[in-house]
C-alpha cells in the first residue's frame, strides 16, 4: 500500500496509547512516560479497560469512549488482545496503529494475520508488530521505549532492529545529531521499509535516509522505492548477516560465487544506495550527511599542525581511492605570504605544531578559495602552545565566510580535532562542521560523500545510443527449456546449450553429437582436417559431472585414439553409473587461443532478488581466486562495463607486453546477452560459461552449463527480475491521421539525445504548456530524469520517425507509490501538431495504464491550452478548475469507465 495514510502515522495530530499499565517497569508505562515527556503537541489519551487512572493520567475504557478520533493508536497490550483493538480502532476511523507488542505469531491462522485482516478491511495502516516504536522529533512524539528523545534534524532512520534504534538514539544524544523521524518497522506486517523510503523521500524535512536491514521480503517493491529515494537524497544502508553462507549447495560456479550478501551488495549498487558495514560507519556517515554540500570530485586538501597525522591521512585517502589535491598557484602564494614561519610547501599543508588561530584562519581561507581541490579536511593535535578553542573558532569563522560567499555550492569542510574537549566539539557542531575522532574516520567520511557523488553521476549517466541490439530467437530457446522441463530434466545437454547460445548469438565452440563409435570417428576426422585435436564427452541426462565417471577424453589426435577413448568411456560409464541413459557422445574441437584470458560469466538465481549476472576470473580455480562481481539485470552496455571494471581481471583485458587487448566491448556485449536471457527465459535457474575465452578476436564459450527449474517467484509483469525490464512488447508501428507511419515505443535511457533534440525543436509556447512555466535550458541531469525510467512506476512512450530516428513526441505517466493513480504529461513537436500524434500518444498511454490496473489518470493543464483541454474532454476526462490557481485546469480520467472510441 506504500505511503497511503502514512502522513497520519508519521506526522499525527492526535494519538491514543492502548494498553498502559500501573507497573512502573511495564512497556506501556515506559511508552506513556516518553510520550508525555516529549510534550506531544496534539491530543493524547490512554485507553485501559482495567485502570481509571495511570501515573496521574486519566484513562478511557475503550477507543470508542475517547473524546476525539486519534490519527494514531500505539498498542502495547498483550498479543491476544491486538486484533480486537485493531477492529475497534478501524470502526472509529483511526488511520493507523503502531503495534509494539510481540508474540503475534506468523502464518495464516496467527494473531498477526487476524490483526492485518481487520486493518485492511478499513484501510488502517499498521507498523510492527514486535517493534521499538516511533520517534518523530518534528511533532514532539516519542512513541517508543527509547532512553532519550532525539533532537529535531534532517536524518531519517528506518530500522528492522529495535536495538539499532536504541543505539542510534543514544549516539545522537551525545553528538547533537537530529532526526526528522525514526521508524522501527518490526515484523513489517503492513508498513515495510519500502513504504517508509517512499515517505521520507518526499519529506522536505529529511536530507538523508539511514537504513538498517536484515532481510527484504519484496525485492521489486524495495528496489523501486530505493531507486526513487536515492535519486533525490542520500540513502545509506547497513545490512546484517554478511557472512551467511548462501551458496553452500550451489550446483554451478556462478551460484557458488553469488553468495547472498554479494547479491544484496549488487542490489544496493543498482539502486544507488551507499553501503556501510558496521554501526560506527553508519554513525560517521550519518554525521557527514547531516549537513554540508557534496564534493564535486575526490581531490582533498588536508590542513594540519602535525606532519605525521597528515601522512597517515594521505595514506588512508589514497588507499580508499581519493586524490591528494594539488595546491594551486594562487593558494601557494597566499600560504607562502601568510605563513611566514614556514610550512610543508605541499599537500598535506602542515603549518607546524605551534600554529595558532590566525595561521589556521589564513591557511583555511586560501585552501577554500583554491579551485584545485574539492573539499578540505582540517586537523588539529592539541598542544600547550596554541588554544584549541580559538583555533576551532577561527576555523568556524573561515568556513562561515566561505559559505556566505559561495552558497549553495560551497565546499565541504571536515574536521578531526584529536582529543578535542567539549568546547571545541560544541563550536564545530554549531558551525555545522562534522568533527571526527581520528584522521581515519574523517577520510572515510569524505569518501562516503565522494562515493555518493559518483553513484549519482553513474545513475544519471547516459548509455551509448549506438549499442548493438541483442538479436535473439527467444521462441527456439524457450522451446528447448520447456522440452527439458517436460522430460523432468534439471540440466540441458551440450547440444541444447549450443542451440540456445546460437539463438542469442553467443559464440560457443562447435558441438557435434555421435550416437555410436563410427559416427564419433567420422565427426572427429572432420575436426582433424581443420587442424584441431578433439575433446570427447559422454552424453547422458543422468550424468552431470562427466569426469567422475570417466566421461571426458581430451587431446584426441587420430581415429585410433577416438576409437579407444569411445570404448573406454562407455565401459567406465556403464560400470560407475549402470542406471544412466547414455545417448552417445559429443565431440568438440580443442581450440587453443594462446593469449586468451579465461573468464567466467553466467546467471545465478537468488531467492530474494531473482536472476543475477555474474562475471569474473574463470578457469578451474574460479572459487579459490574468487575474483567476481555481480549485477542485477537488465543490463545495458554501460552497466555491463561497470560490472567488468569491478573485477581484478578487468585490467588484463587491456593490452600488455606482446598481448593484444581484448576486442572492444566483446565481453560487455556477452554480459548484455546473458542479461537478456534472464529477461526472456524464466526457466533458466543457473548458467555457467567457464571458461569464456576473450582475446583480440572476440569471445568464445569453451564450456557451458544451463540448469532449468520453474521460477520460485514471479514479480508483476510476469518476470523474475527485481528491476522491471524494458517493456519491449509495447513497441509497434502506428499510422497517423495523414497516412504517415511512426514507431511507437517506450522511452529508453539512451534516448537522451533524441529527447534533447525534441525539447530544443519545440516552440517556447508549447514548452510552457507542457512544463507549466518558462524553461530555456535542458541540462543533462534534467533530460536524464525524463529518459531513465523505473518501469515499475513510470512509463513514457516516444513517437519515432522511422527513417531519421527523430523523436517527434512523448507521452508519459508517473504513478503514485501505491501504483493506483498516475499523473500524465504529453509533448508533441510543434511542427508535428495537427496530425493526430497527440491523440495517438494519449490513447496509447491510457491503454497502458488500464493494462497495468491503474484506476485514474490525471494532470494539470493550462486553461489557455485549448487543444489539450479539447482532447481531454474527447477522451472522457473530467475537467475542473484548480481552486488554488485559476490559471490551471485539473483533468482526470476514471480508467474503469468505458473506453472512448
Amino acid at each position: 500500500m506504500s505511503t497511503y495514510r502514512l502522513n497520519k502515522l508519521l506526522a499525527p495530530g492526535s494519538i491514543a496509547l492502548v494498553g498502559g499499565s500501573t507497573r512502573a517497569s511495564s512497556l506501556g508505562t515506559a511508552v506513556m512516560r516518553n510520550i508525555r515527556a516529549a510534550e506531544f503537541a496534539g491530543e493524547f489519551a490512554v485507553v485501559n479497560p482495567v485502570h481509571r487512572e495511570i501515573d496521574g493520567h486519566q484513562t478511557y475504557n475503550s477507543i470508542d469512549a475517547l473524546p476525539f478520533i486519534p490519527d494514531l493508536v500505539v498498542v502495547s497490550a498483550p498479543a491476544a488482545a491486538v486484533p480486537g483493538i485493531i477492529v475497534e480502532a478501524a470502526a472509529r476511523g483511526v488511520a493507523g496503529a503502531v503495534i509494539l507488542s510481540a508474540g503475534l505469531g506468523h502464518g495464516e491462522h496467527s494473531v498477526a494475520a487476524a490483526a492485518l485482516s481487520a486493518a485492511r478491511k478499513a484501510g488502517l495502516r499498521l507498523i510492527g508488530p514486535n517493534c521499538f516504536g516511533l520517534l518523530l522529533p518534528g511533532c514532539r512524539l516519542n512513541a517508543s521505549f527509547a532512553a532519550h528523545m532525539p533532537r529535531d534534524g534532517s536524518l531519517a532512520l528506518i530500522s528492522q532492529s529495535g536495538a539499532i534504534v536504541a543505539g542510534m538514539v543514544d549516539w545522537a544524544a551525545k553528538r547533537s545529531v537530529g532526526f526528522s523521524g525514526i521508524v522501527s518497522v518490526g515484523d513489517q506486517l503492513d508498513v515495510d521499509v519500502a513504504d517508509c523510503l517512499d515517505f521520507f523521500a518526499e519529506d522536505s524535512q529529511t536530507r538523508a535516509i539511514l537504513l538498517y536491514l536484515e532481510a527484504i521480503p519484496d525485492a521489486r517493491k524495495f528496489m523501486s522505492a530505493a531507486r526513487a529515494a536515492a535519486r533525490v537524497k542520500p540513502v545509506v544502508v547497513v545490512k546484517a548477516g554478511r557472512m551467511a553462507q548462501g551458496a553452500k549447495a550451489a550446483a554451478t560456479h556462478t551460484g557458488a560465487l553469488a553468495g547472498a550478501d554479494a547479491v544484496y551488495d549488487a542490489a544496493f549498487r543498482r539502486a544507488g544506495l551507499l553501503r556501510v558495514f558496521d554501526l560506527r560507519e553508519l554513525f560517521d556517515c550519518a554525521e557527514v550527511l547531516a549537513g554540508g554540500n557534496e564534493p564535486r570530485g575526490k581531490r582533498l586538501a588536508i590542513l594540519t599542525n602535525g606532519g605525521g597525522l597528515g601522512i597517515l591521512a594521505v595514506d588512508r585517502l589514497v588507499e580508499l581511492g581519493g586524490v591528494v589535491a594539488d595546491v594551486g598557484s594562487a593558494a601557494l602564494a597566499a600560504l607562502n605570504d601568510g605563513l611566514r614561519r614556514g610550512w610543508s610547501g605541499s599537500n598535506p599543508v602542515d603549518i607546524g605544531g605551534d600554529a595558532d588561530s590566525d595561521a589556521y584562519r589564513a591557511s583555511l581561507g586560501a585552501l577554500l578559495d583554491d579551485a584545485d581541490n574539492d573539499a578540505v579536511l582540517v586537523m588539529n593535535v592539541q598542544t600547550a602552545i596554541a588554544d584549541p578553542v580559538a583555533i576551532a573558532r577561527a576555523v568556524s569563522d573561515a568556513v562561515a565566510v566561505h559559505r556566505e560567499r559561495f552558497e549553495p555550492s560551497s565546499k565541504p569542510v571536515l574536521a578531526a580535532f584529536i582529543g578535542a574537549d567539549p568546547k571545541v566539539t560544541a563550536l564545530l557542531e554549531s558551525a555545522a562542521i562534522p568533527n571526527f575522532l581520528t584522521e581515519d574516520d574523517a577520510i572515510r567520511a569524505f569518501m562516503y560523500r565522494v562515493h555518493h557523488h559518483d553513484t549519482m553521476q553513474a545513475l544519471m549517466a547516459t548509455p551509448p545510443s549506438d549499442m548493438e541490439t541483442v538479436k535473439a530467437d527467444r521462441v527456439t530457446a524457450q522451446r528447448i527449456l520447456e522440452d527439458a522441463m517436460r522430460d523432468g530434466r534439471t540440466w540441458l545437454d551440450p547440444l541444447e546449450i549450443a542451440t540456445i547460445f546460437e539463438a542469442y548469438t553467443i559464440p560457443i565452440v562447435p558441438t557435434r553429437k555421435a550416437s555410436n563409435m563410427n559416427e564419433a570417428i567420422s565427426l572427429a576426422e572432420g575436426f582433424f582436417r581443420q587442424g584441431y585435436a578433439v575433446a570427447m564427452k559422454i552424453l547422458s541426462p543422468d550424468i552431470v559431472h562427466k569426469s567422475d565417471v570417466g566421461g571426458v577424453a581430451l587431446g584426441l589426435h587420430d581415429a585410433d585414439a577416438v576409437r579407444l577413448a569411445y570404448a573406454t568411456m562407455m565401459e567406465s560409464a556403464t560400470i560407475k553409473c549402470p542406471q544412466a541413459r547414455i545417448a552417445g557422445v559429443i565431440l568438440q574441437p580443442m581450440i587453443v587461443r594462446p593469449h586468451a584470458r579465461e573468464l567466467i560469466a553466467g546467471l545465478a538465481d537468488d531467492p530474494t532478488f531473482g536472476p543475477v549476472v555474474v562475471f569474473g576470473h574463470g578457469g578451474t580455480a574460479v572459487e579459490i581466486i574468487n575474483d567476481k562481481a555481480l549485477a542485477l539485470p537488465p543490463l545495458d552496455m554501460q552497466l555491463a562495463e561497470d560490472l567488468v571494471q569491478r573485477t581484478a581481471i578487468a585490467r588484463q583485458l587491456a593490452a600488455y607486453r606482446d598481448v593484444a587487448a581484448v576486442k572492444v566491448d566483446a565481453v560487455q556485449l556477452t554480459l548484455v546477452k546473458l542479461s537478456q536471457m534472464a529477461v526472456d527465459l524464466p526457466l533458466i535457474s543457473g548458467l555457467d560459461i567457464n571458461p569464456l575465452l576473450a582475446d583480440e578476436n572476440g569471445v568464445l564459450a569453451l564450456d557451458a552449463r544451463i540448469a532449468v527449474a520453474p521460477p520460485h517467484r514471479m514479480f508483476p509483469g510476469q518476470t523474475r527480475l527485481a528491476v522491471r525490464p524494458y517493456p519491449a512488447a509495447w513497441q509497434h508501428d502506428v499510422v497517423l491521421r495523414g497516412g504517415a507511419t511512426i514507431l511507437l515505443r517506450p522511452v529508453k535511457p539512451e534516448d537522451e539525445v533524441g529527447i534533447h533534440h525534441l525539447l530544443t525543436h519545440t516552440d517556447a509556447r508549447d514548452l510552457h504548456s507542457r512544463f507549466l512555466g518558462t524553461i530555456k535550458q535542458f541540462p543533462h541531469t534534467f533530460v536524464a530524469r525524463l529518459t531513465q525510467l523505473d518501469y515499475a512506476r513510470a512509463m513514457a512512450f516516444a513517437a519515432v520517425a522511422p527513417e531519421s530516428g527523430e523523436i517527434l513526441g512523448v507521452a508519459r505517466l508517473h504513478s503514485d507509490s501505491m501504483y493506483r493513480m498516475a499523473e500524465y504529461a504529453v509533448l508533441v513537436r510543434s511542427d508535428m501538431k495537427g496530425q493526430g500524434l497527440g491523440w495517438t500518444l494519449m490513447t496509447e498511454l491510457i491503454r497502458y495504464a488500464r493494462s497495468e490496473g491503474l484506476i485514474e489518470l490525471h494532470g494539470d493543464v493550462l486553461q489557455s491550452n485549448d487543444e489539450m483541454l479539447q482532447m481531454c474532454r474527447a477522451l472522457g476526462f473530467q475537467v475542473s478548475s484548480d481552486p488554488e490557481d485559476p490559471a490551471i485546469a485539473l483533468v482526470s480520467l476514471d480508467l474503469n469507465a468505458p473506453t472512448v472510441a
